[in-house]
């Protein structure tokens, strides 16, 4: 089996089978002009590493760039991306700054949430704030870069794994109520690892108001599931594995009970109908829900500012790791 990507006129080619590789390349070579680089080391501003662990995907040259690009290169650094005390405003009695700038800030930092699970919360809080932007905004945006340029060297670890271990998707949900204090809605977070590896996160604002802690956690939970239902569909579809079911980690007990059984009416009944796609995917086997302490939900990164014993923690046990120890 041969997997493709294209973008553009840029080609990854892989697969079980390197005879099949070869053989696909020397094809391609005599039907078109193509210029073989070998191993894949750079896409699309992304970096892979092979290391005796495994393989670490980095964007390093890319951060270098943002931090050049808005004259942070020589700044202090910082060990989290965003203080567990911030709370930005859209109407604060501040001077405004160029909305062009801080727009091509977040965009460029948005691109490096591709390979850093990190900073996606601290990136998201700041994207809410694009059409009118104030200068409490854009040092918020800089803390992130002083933490980027502490942690260049950093990326996400794709362990090596036996043949014969078997193959596991298991995922982490979380919510964040009435976090955000201008509109009080909620944060919603997910992170999904497969073979102990994180593939797929996510840091999002919910578009509903949670009356409860457990609503916030069930509609975070729905988010999940939705992605956990792709990530089954594209595995089955590479034919890596067929059939699996995710396990999800929540730190809410109500939300889980909810999920599987539907007698709370009261608790539920003016929850938006597209949210109960949580408790089909649980009613059909596809989802396990499973309880974890608030301590190890690895999606609570996700949702908020957290401490920093706390974030150093989460962050290494979610697969982010600094390859200069292990090259």
């Amino acid at each position: 089996m041969l997997i493709i990507c294209l973008y553009v006129d840029d080609l990854l080619v892989t697969g079980s089978s390197l005879a099949e590789i070869e053989d696909f390349k020397s094809q391609m070579k005599s039907e078109f002009e193509m210029t073989d680089l070998g191993k894949l080391t750079y896409f699309l501003g992304m970096e892979l590493l092979y290391t005796a662990k495994g393989v670490i995907l980095h964007q390093a040259k890319y951060a270098t760039e943002i931090l050049r690009k808005f004259e942070m290169l020589d700044c202090n650094s910082s060990v989290t991306p965003a203080d567990t005390r911030l709370k930005l405003e859209i109407d604060e009695n501040s001077d405004t700054v160029d909305p062009t700038i801080f727009r091509q800030l977040i965009g460029s930092l948005r691109y490096l949430c591709q390979t850093r699970p990190d900073i996606s919360y601290a990136v998201g809080y700041v994207s809410r704030f694009m059409s009118k932007p104030l200068k409490p905004h854009l040092l918020a945006a800089k803390r992130i870069l002083r933490y980027i340029n502490g942690t260049i060297h950093y990326g996400v670890l794709f362990p090596y794994s036996k043949d014969s271990v078997k193959l596991e998707l298991n995922g982490f949900s979380d919510a964040d109520w009435c976090g955000d204090k201008v509109d009080r809605r909620s944060t919603s977070g997910y992170l999904f690892k497969f073979q102990n590896a994180p593939v797929s996160w996510c840091s999002k604002k919910q578009s509903v108001i949670a009356l409860s802690s457990c609503e916030a956690e069930y509609v975070a939970g729905s988010l999940a599931a939705c992605q956990a239902n792709w990530l089954q569909s594209l595995l089955n579809e590479m034919k890596i594995i067929d059939n699996i079911t995710v396990m999800l980690k929540i730190d809410n007990k109500s939300a889980i009970n909810l999920a599987k059984n539907p007698v709370s009416h009261g608790k539920s009944k003016h929850i938006e109908t597209r949210f109960h796609f949580l408790r089909d995917q649980v009613n059909k086997g596809k989802l396990s829900l499973e309880y974890c302490s608030t301590d190890n939900q690895q999606a609570d990164i996700m949702t908020k500012a957290v401490k920093r014993d706390q974030f150093l923690k989460l962050r290494r046990e979610i697969g982010i790791v600094c390859f200069d120890s292990l090259s």
